[in-house]
C-alpha cells in the first residue's frame, strides 16, 4: 500500500505538484497525477491527469486548465470543474437554447459571466441574434480561455460579440439598453467567490429584471440538482427567482464531468409554454448549426422533476439575500501518489 497522497497549498489555493524528472525516470510504474475535487465534506471526485496545461491565480479566483484522461481538456476555477472538452456541449446547450427558442424573436443577449466563450458560441448559432454582450469580471479568465480553448476562437472574434470586462451587476446598472435574453453563466455561489450577490432577490428585482424587454426571458445555471445535492442551492435559487417573476420553470440533466445532475432556472413575466413539436420546428428554422443534445421531447422531459426534488422545490422557503445566502461546499486540491 502506498503512502497517503500529499496535498500542497499556496496562499490558501491548491498547488499542482509533480514529481521531479528524476523520480519519473526511476519509477517505471509511475501513477499519473490526479486532480481531486471536494464535492462535500465526505465525498471527493478525482480525475486522472495527463498533465496540467496551465495554472494561475487572478485577482478574483484560481484558474487551471487540466488535460484529463476521461474528459479531455478541463477548465477548473476555484477548485470547481467549469467545463470539460468532451461534454461541455451538454451544459451550454441547456443553458442557452431553451430561452432563445421559447422567445418569439430574440435579437439581443446579455451573458453574465461566461468567460470561456462557450455560451456566446451557442447564442451566436441563432440566426435572429444581432448582438451578444458577454460580461465577465475576470480579464485573466477571459484571456486564458481565448488563448487555450481553441473551440471558441471563432466565437471570441465574431462581429456580433461585444466582450466587456466588468462586474455584471455594475455593467447592468449603468446600461441604458434592454435585452431579450439575460443569461446567468456564473460560477456556483461560493462563500469567498465573486458571484453569490448575483443570485440575490434584490439583484434580480432591482437590477436584472428592469433590463429585460417586455417579453424578455432570464435563465441561470442553478447548481447541482441531484437527489442528494439539490437542496444546496438549486431549490433556493428557484424560490428566489419565483419571488420576482410570474412564470418560472426548472429543468435538469446529468453532466458526466460534474459527477451529478445539473439544474437551470428559466423565468419570464410572459408564459413559458411551447410544445415539443414547436421547439423542434424552431431548432430547424432558426439555427445555423445542429444541436448535439437538445430536442423538444428531451427538453419537455427534463423539466419534469422526480418526486423528491419536486417536493423540495415546492416546500423551499429560503430566499437569497446579501445577508442570508447558501453556498456550494468544498474546493479542489491536486495531489499525486508518491
Amino acid at each position: 500500500m502506498g503512502e497517503a497522497p500529499e496535498i500542497f497549498y499556496v496562499n490558501g489555493f491548491s498547488k499542482f505538484f509533480h514529481e521531479t524528472q528524476q523520480n519519473q525516470c526511476n519509477d517505471h510504474n509511475h501513477d499519473p497525477s490526479w486532480y481531486e475535487e471536494i464535492i462535500d465534506d465526505d465525498l471527493k471526485w478525482s480525475y486522472k491527469l495527463n498533465s496540467v496545461l496551465h495554472k494561475g491565480i487572478s485577482e478574483y479566483q484560481e484558474i487551471a486548465l487540466l488535460d484529463t484522461k476521461r474528459f479531455g481538456k478541463a477548465l477548473v476555477i476555484d477548485g470547481k470543474m467549469q467545463s470539460a472538452e468532451t461534454d461541455e456541449f451538454i451544459y451550454h446547450e441547456c443553458l442557452i437554447h431553451p430561452s432563445l427558442l421559447y422567445h418569439p424573436n430574440p435579437k439581443t443577449v446579455f451573458i453574465m459571466g461566461g468567460g470561456e466563450g462557450s455560451s456566446a458560441r451557442e447564442a451566436l448559432k441563432h440566426k435572429s441574434i444581432d448582438r451578444v454582450v458577454m460580461c465577465d469580471i475576470d480579464q485573466e479568465v477571459v484571456s486564458f480561455c481565448q488563448k487555450h480553448l481553441v473551440v471558441n476562437r471563432e466565437a471570441f472574434s465574431h462581429k456580433k460579440l461585444e466582450l466587456v470586462i466588468n462586474d455584471a451587476k455594475a455593467e447592468l446598472e449603468k446600461k441604458k439598453d434592454k435585452f431579450d435574453i439575460i443569461v446567468g453563466d456564473l460560477a456556483d455561489p461560493l462563500e469567498d467567490g465573486p458571484c453569490y450577490q448575483l443570485y440575490t432577490k434584490s439583484f434580480y428585482e432591482k437590477i436584472l429584471k428592469p433590463k429585460l424587454n417586455d417579453n424578455g426571458i432570464f435563465v441561470t445555471q442553478a447548481g447541482p440538482a441531484g437527489i442528494f445535492t439539490h437542496k444546496e442551492v438549486f431549490t433556493s435559487i428557484y424560490n428566489t427567482i419565483k419571488q420576482v417573476f410570474k412564470y418560472v420553470m426548472v429543468y435538469s440533466t446529468h453532466v458526466p464531468s460534474f459527477a451529478d445532475t445539473w439544474g437551470w432556472v428559466m423565468a419570464s413575466d410572459q408564459p413559458l409554454s411551447i410544445t415539443s413539436e414547436e421547439m423542434d420546428k424552431r431548432i430547424g428554422t432558426r439555427m445555423n448549426d445542429e444541436l448535439l443534445y437538445l430536442n423538444g421531447a428531451w427538453f419537455h422531459s427534463s423539466s419534469i422533476m422526480n418526486k423528491i426534488v419536486s417536493l423540495s422545490l415546492q416546500n423551499e422557503t429560503h430566499v437569497y439575500t446579501e445577508d442570508n445566502a447558501r453556498f456550494i461546499p468544498g474546493h479542489g486540491v491536486s495531489h499525486h501518489h508518491l
